[in-house]
């Protein structure tokens, strides 16, 4: 569980800055994500050492957020991301303290943290610091805030949200006083750039509960205050690995409205675009998928359209053979491949450039992907005179 290569850096780490009469411990998911069993790739340390301090201990150090005690150290095994043990100054904009105060009580550091799960410390022994019973919620399943859960959420408005995708992704409760104090502090959901909802919305559809982190959503009010409908009982069952089919059946969820609902998350201009092809794969799967659409979608687009029409349990025959079998059939994989272009067109026909030649060109590239036509020159040129040349009128008109 813990002899990956970051483990052994953050042991290592720990063990130079105790040499060096420090205490430092790992903090954090690790720790919760180790006594669940998950893999855990993320190991960082928290020190009683201030920034300057650890950066004397070793040799190579980065300041990627020293402002707040953070110092990336470079070992052999993999870089650490090392932290001073630290309280938080006032929170003005329910996100970001306005300030931090390096402490030396590793109680006081863990007690600024957002659940009781992810307020356990690891010694390199491997003996456990837990002064706010998060072993004990883990092992019942409970999401707790540490300490008042109002004042945990009214610093950081962004931990509600976090709740319901921890509930997602380990198929947790929510302590109900945890969830009480959700619920009266929901609307400052409003304050969170959209940003950051969305890198929770992305963990969370890849959650291996989303029915439940749904479910959370609307029993904490915060789904009143997000952007979309959430209706959990469209998401039962729903699980995939891919975070971009969780968006597309959320867009699916959404109807036309759809395009408004995703860019007010700041999807990429590349993640909408593969919505909008899974969307269309989907419509297009509702009357059986020919060799067209398994040309013009890629392989992952047609992979979502068809989890959500079995998910859906369309009332359409599934196609029995693999989406990559059906395109390694196909004629042609590509536009590129065609033998013929516009210029062909033209000097064949002895017309004048005009819509005429898209539209010769995308019927033939129709024809030849459904094999109604071989890809080869002299075939094309006759399909070309018998469909537009030789019918007695001017492929202009």
């Amino acid at each position: 569980m813990q002899n990956n290569k970051e483990w052994q850096a953050a042991f290592f780490v720990i063990e130079q800055l105790e040499e060096a009469g420090f205490e430092a411990v790992v903090v954090g998911g690790a720790v919760r994500d180790a006594l669940l069993d998950r893999p855990v790739h993320d190991v960082d340390v928290a020190t009683n050492a201030l920034p300057e301090e650890v950066k004397a201990v070793f040799k190579r150090t980065v300041d990627i957020g020293i402002q707040h005690g953070t110092v990336l150290v470079i070992v052999p095994a993999a870089p650490v991301e090392v932290t001073t043990y630290r309280t938080d100054g006032e929170y003005t904009d329910h996100r970001r303290p306005e300030a931090v105060h390096f402490v030396r009580s590793l109680k006081e550091d863990l007690q600024r943290r957002d659940f009781t799960m992810n307020a356990i410390a690891m010694r390199r022994d491997g003996s456990l610091v837990d002064y706010y019973g998060g072993q004990q919620d883990i092992e019942a399943r409970v999401i707790r805030a540490v300490g008042e859960a109002q004042v945990r959420f009214a610093e950081d408005a962004l931990r509600m949200l976090r709740a319901v995708r921890f509930s997602a992704q380990l198929g947790f409760s929510i302590e109900e006083t945890t969830l009480q104090a959700m619920q009266a502090k929901a609307a400052d959901i409003a304050f969170i750039a959209k940003e950051r909802l969305k890198a929770e919305l992305d963990k969370l559809w890849v959650g291996k509960d989303v029915y439940n982190g749904i479910k959370k959503l609307q029993e904490s009010d915060l789904a009143v205050f997000l952007t979309g409908d959430f209706h959990a009982e469209n998401w039962r069952g729903f699980c995939v690995q891919n975070k971009l089919f969780g968006w597309a059946y959320f867009a699916l969820s959404q109807g036309e409205k759809w395009p408004d609902v995703l860019r007010s998350y700041r999807l990429s201009n590349k993640e909408m675009a593969f919505v909008k092809s899974a969307l269309a794969a989907f419509h297009a799967f509702e009357s059986g998928w020919t060799n067209l659409d398994y040309f013009t979608f890629r392989e992952e687009e047609l992979e979502a359209a068809r989890y959500f029409a079995e998910f859906r349990q369309l009332d359409v025959p599934m196609p029995q053979e693999s989406i990559q079998e059906a395109q390694a059939k196909l004629p042609i994989r590509q536009r590129q491949e065609i033998v013929v272009n516009g210029m062909d067109l033209l000097k064949w026909s002895g017309q004048k450039r005009g819509p005429w030649v898209k539209e010769a060109l995308q019927s033939m590239l129709e024809a030849v992907v459904s094999g109604e036509l071989q890809n080869e020159r002299q075939q094309i040129k006759h399909w070309i005179e018998q469909t537009y040349i030789h019918k007695g009128e001017n492929p202009n008109n």
